[in-house]
């Protein structure tokens, strides 16, 4: 079954809202965004691998992962959590790494996950971006992320 995925650029052109309702239980969707072995087989937009995930899964933990477009290019991303309650939320730093691997703007992002039912309802909030063009590259990278998300739920 799939599951709409609903977006908002909410409260300013520079702050993101997603929520997807996932065809899951709440705890199962927890683990899946917090065991690396998991989130390798599902982040990242449609056609993307993630090729490195490195994952300390506490507040002050950091994370790096690396994505391969279908076009064979890496993009590196990394961050540091900020607050882990399972299974209610995770907060997190997030940033993306030049060339050089040093990170750039850094955005504040918050996942709950709320029980529906035996599903879960999940909500993103990313802010603030520098501009609304890159809050709207997020939202389509992250609309697909989730969509992916959603069909590895319920096909494993």
């Amino acid at each position: 079954m799939v599951a709409a995925t609903s977006i908002a650029a909410d409260t300013t052109d520079r702050e993101l809202l997603v929520t997807r309702v996932i065809d899951a239980p709440r705890a199962l969707v927890f683990k899946a965004w917090t065991e690396p072995e998991q989130v390798a087989r599902w982040w990242g937009p449609q056609g993307f691998t993630t090729t490195f995930c490195d994952m300390d899964i506490r507040p002050g933990g950091t994370f790096r992962f690396c994505m391969r477009s279908p076009a064979g290019t890496d993009h590196w991303k990394r961050g540091v959590y900020r607050e882990i309650v399972a299974p209610e939320r995770i907060v997190f730093t997030f940033a993306w790494e030049d060339a050089a691997g040093n990170p750039g703007h850094e955005l504040l992002t918050t996942v709950t996950f709320a029980e529906q039912g035996r599903k879960t309802k999940l909500t993103l909030h990313q802010a603030a971006f520098e501009t609304a063009e890159g809050c709207n590259d997020h939202q389509g990278g992250w609309t697909s992320c989730l969509e992916r998300f959603g069909e590895y739920m319920t096909t494993g």
